[in-house]
């Protein structure tokens, strides 16, 4: 199956495409790029459609540093439900876990990793095979994160270095003026370098309904696109039901068209349990609840589906070894 690209997000390329005076209209119908679909939600388009797009613009623009402008025309609306679950996240270590997480959202053409060493969080952007790994679009990413992290932290924001692969370009000093920052060229790996201390930060924007109201359209949008991902689908469902209280191996069975037993066949074959998913979406949901103070104990035990406040406190402190207050005053 080819890989795919969110459609909306094709919106960014367009902006940066636009702001060199370079018609739209005749190169979309050049590539067989359908405009209409650029609008649609749900819409994909071939990854391989979308390297040819950014091909033709870096070679219309003549600019080495084409990339660079996705810092000035990125959206929360380009990446979908991905970019107002970021803004909507306790800090910023929670916003790159969800986006490391949530990824093929955007893209099924690369990864995201997230490392930590002495103090500092690393983003690793890593290619598939089938990307032709353009410089310009690894140019347009950092850019972008650049963008996203000054969304949520102010315009003060800037990473502690940021690393490229590619050979250093023409107008190198751009890079320099935009990350405000040490910047590497010909590096072993394209990482995106800052401070464990800014990433744990509480953010004032922190809006944990809005972020699971997110995560949840995200998850089910990932069902959609890979739909034998039985893994994917039942925390969907579970998401769902959560709040209800009665979420269960029968209803959530149920929902997704499948009997219990065949569940918990292909849960087992997935080398996870009904059990172990539902605790360990009830802990991350915990822990990103805890994290934004205007939200009580109890309304975050209801939130996780629990009848009572206790119920939530045994549990809280049996997967963490604390309990719900403590975990929010560290």
């Amino acid at each position: 199956m080819s890989l795919t690209y969110s459609a909306p997000a094709v919106n960014l390329t367009l902006k940066i495409i636009e702001s060199y005076d370079i018609e739209l209209a005749p190169l979309l119908k050049k590539l067989d790029i359908d405009a209409k679909r650029i609008e649609d939600p749900n819409a994909r388009f071939r990854y391989a459609k979308i390297d040819q797009l950014w091909l033709e613009a870096v070679s219309i623009s003549n600019d080495p540093c084409f990339g660079l402008r996705a810092a000035i025309y990125w959206h929360p609306s380009q990446i979908g439900a991905l970019g107002y679950a970021w803004l909507a996240s306790a800090s910023l270590r929670t916003a790159l876990n969800r986006f490391s997480r949530y990824m093929p959202m955007l893209t099924e053409g690369a990864t995201l990793d997230i490392d930590e060493v002495n103090g500092e969080l690393s983003v690793h952007l890593k290619y598939k095979t089938i990307s032709m790994q353009q410089p310009t679009r690894t140019d347009s990413f950092m850019a972008m994160l650049l963008a996203m992290c000054r969304a949520n932290c102010g315009q003060d924001f800037h990473p502690l270095s940021v690393s490229f692969t590619h050979p250093k370009p023409e107008k190198s000093n751009e890079f320099y003026a935009l990350f405000q920052c040490p910047v590497h060229f010909d590096a072993e790996e394209d990482r995106f370098n800052l401070s464990a201390e800014v990433a744990d930060k509480k953010l004032i924007s922190a809006n944990p309904q809005l972020a699971q109201c997110s995560d949840q359209i995200i998850i089910e949008t990932l069902a959609r696109l890979v739909k034998d991902d039985i893994v994917t689908q039942i925390k969907s469902e579970i998401i769902k039901q959560l709040q209800s209280g009665q979420v269960t191996e029968t209803t959530v069975s149920s929902n997704i068209n499948i009997s219990k037993r065949n569940l918990q066949r292909k849960l087992q074959q997935a080398g996870t349990s009904f059990k172990t998913l539902l605790n360990e979406l009830r802990l991350d949901l915990a822990k990103k609840y805890l994290r934004n103070s205007n939200l009580s104990l109890t309304d975050i035990a209801f939130l996780l589906g629990f009848s009572e406040y206790s119920s939530f406190s045994r549990a809280f402190k049996k997967w963490t070894g604390l309990n719900p207050s403590q975990y929010r005053d560290k």
